[in-house]
């Protein structure tokens, strides 16, 4: 099977609380190579593993990792809403193929994701609906979080079993680096933020509206240095790129849920869906990182990375 992946970072800031022209144009340029890497691999299929804001996933019942077969995004953020192109049949033959592979697997014949999942295909092809696509949730925020050698086994068998169905895909990794945004805490959380984590109550317009400017605010502090969330850590960032780099996904194991969180801040573990996507590549054989690219950009409260690889 012809296989490639891609990284890249979201951040629901983009846009709306942008760093100075000289960053954004050198992530233009990163993102410029990205869409031609995709282009010229032209997949059949896209493998997403993304995250989610407490938009589509809640306590009520909260997987590790869920694998859709139809899926809408809300259009959090100012992101595209509605139906995404779901491959029905392939997300179908992916579950059967991870679940024979002896990995649990929650599927969802009607998934809600958020800004996690639309952007990178807002960005890489134009839109949520160009190209067929399986969305795979990867939970990175939610605690409590099982170790990372799960993922690496999850990712694994996606890949193996996309390697059965005789088409070039491409798996995508969607999540911040290093990043500590206001995303809410069930432990110790006031009634009625617990009940609306719990329960996944949707909200109006004008909540809505309040919660995105609450986190735009959190972004123009964060620049400002008024903040106290964990700084961006261009060392840990790094760290990880090399690792994907070098095809050393094994030394992931050893990396805990404590210590990730440390390191990259309370979103750290979106990570988990750049390891995803690159173990499930790497069940094709050896590849090869194509491009790397990262900056620390306070003013997206995220460490911001764009990788392309594929096998060889």
């Amino acid at each position: 099977m012809k296989a490639a992946a891609v990284g890249l970072s979201h951040s629901p800031l983009i846009g709306k609380n942008d760093p100075p022209a000289e960053v954004l144009a050198r992530v233009d340029a990163a993102i410029a190579g990205a869409r031609r890497f995709v282009a010229e691999f032209a997949p059949e299929l896209v493998v997403l593993f993304a995250p989610d804001h407490y938009n589509g996933f809640f306590y009520r019942e909260m997987p590790p990792f869920c694998l859709a077969t139809e899926a809408h995004a809300v259009g959090d953020f100012g992101s595209a809403a509605g139906p995404l192109s779901v491959d029905g049949e392939a997300a179908r033959a992916l579950a059967r193929g991870v679940l024979d592979l002896g990995v649990d697997l929650t599927v969802s014949a009607r998934m809600t994701v958020d800004h996690g999942f639309a952007q990178p295909l807002e960005v890489l092809f134009g839109g949520i609906d160009r190209v067929p696509v399986v969305p795979v949730f990867v939970n990175g925020v939610a605690t409590p979080l099982g170790p990372v050698s799960r993922i690496l086994a999850f990712g694994d068998a996606v890949g193996r079993a996309a390697a059965g169905l005789g088409k070039r895909v491409l798996f995508v990794g969607s999540g911040g680096l290093s990043h500590d945004p206001p995303v809410p805490v069930l432990e110790g959380a006031p009634p009625r933020v617990a009940d609306a984590l719990i329960e996944g109550r949707r909200p109006t317009p004008e909540q809505r509206a309040r919660g995105e400017e609450r986190v735009v605010q959190a972004g123009r502090d964060y620049a400002a240095g008024s903040s106290r969330m964990i700084p961006i850590n261009p060392e840990w960032d790094n760290l990880l790129l090399d690792h994907l780099a070098k095809n050393e996904l094994a030394a992931f194991g050893s990396w805990t849920v404590a210590w990730m969180g440390e390191q990259g801040g309370g979103s750290a573990h979106e990570v988990r869906t750049w390891i995803a996507a690159h173990a499930a590549l790497a069940a094709s054989g050896p590849y090869e990182m194509t491009a790397r690219f990262y900056e620390a950009i306070p003013e997206w409260i995220a460490g911001f990375g764009v990788t392309t690889s594929r096998t060889v």
